[in-house]
C-alpha cells in the first residue's frame, strides 16, 4: 500500500510575543519601612519574597549603532536555582495613551555555564552588580523594592557597597503584546503608593 503524501502545514503556534509594562521610582532608605508596610496592606495576602541576586550585563558590538545587550542573573541566596538570561527590547515611549513604559521581553532559565557560553559567542561583560530586596505581588503585577550594590572587585560578590542612599522601586507586568489595558491597572495601583513613592514612565535613555 502506498504511503500517504507528506503535507507541510504552516506553524500556527510558536513563541508568544511578550511585553514588559514598567513604572519606576525610588525611595530613600529612611522611608523604606513605611513603603513596605503600605505594600503589605495593598498586595496579595502573603509574605513578600526576599532576594539577593547577582546580575551581569553583556554587550555584543556589531554593525548597528548600539550594541546588542543581554542580562545574566543568578540567585545568591537560593541554592539550585538556574541562571536566567534576559533580553529587553527598545522601549516604546511615544504612545501617550499608555501609562507605562512598554518593551519587548524575553526571559529564559539556562544552565550554569551561561556566562562562558556568552563569552564564546563574542559577548563581553560591560558591568555587574548585586541586587537585594523584596518582591510583592498584586494579581499579575509584580512590585520589586531593592537596593543596588556596586561590586568593588570584578567577580567578587562578597566585596560590595551600596550604590546610593535609596531603594529602586519597580512595578511591572509581563503580558502578551496588545494587553495595554494593564497599564491602567498599574497607574491606579501607583496612585495608592503616593506620596511615599512616585512611580513614573521613565525613558532609560534619559539616564545615560
Amino acid at each position: 500500500m502506498e504511503a500517504p503524501p507528506v503535507t507541510m502545514m504552516p506553524v500556527t503556534g510558536g513563541t508568544i510575543n511578550m511585553m514588559e509594562y514598567l513604572l519606576q521610582g525610588s525611595v530613600l532608605d529612611q522611608s523604606l519601612e513605611s513603603l513596605l508596610h503600605r505594600l503589605r496592606g495593598l498586595c496579595d495576602n502573603m509574605e513578600p519574597e526576599t532576594f539577593l541576586d547577582h546580575e551581569m550585563v553583556f554587550l555584543l558590538k556589531g554593525q548597528q549603532a548600539s550594541p546588542f545587550v543581554l542580562r545574566a542573573r543568578r540567585s545568591m541566596d537560593k541554592s539550585g536555582m538556574p541562571w536566567h538570561l534576559r533580553y529587553l527590547g527598545q522601549p516604546e515611549i511615544g504612545d501617550k495613551s499608555r501609562h507605562a513604559l512598554v518593551r519587548n521581553c524575553v526571559d529564559i532559565a539556562t544552565s550554569d555555564n551561561l556566562t562562558d557560553f556568552l563569552v564564546e559567542m563574542g559577548f563581553r561583560m560591560d558591568h555587574e552588580f548585586v541586587a537585594k530586596g523584596h518582591v510583592f505581588r498584586k494579581g499579575i503585577m509584580k512590585i520589586m523594592v531593592y537596593k543596588i550594590f556596586r561590586i568593588l572587585m570584578p567577580g567578587n560578590t562578597e566585596n560590595i557597597e551600596p550604590l546610593s542612599l535609596s531603594y529602586l522601586v519597580e512595578l511591572n507586568v509581563v503580558a502578551p503584546a496588545g494587553q495595554d489595558i494593564v497599564s491602567d491597572d498599574m497607574r491606579n495601583f501607583a496612585e495608592q503608593l503616593k506620596p511615599l513613592v512616585h512611580l513614573e514612565k521613565i525613558d532609560p535613555k534619559r539616564l545615560m
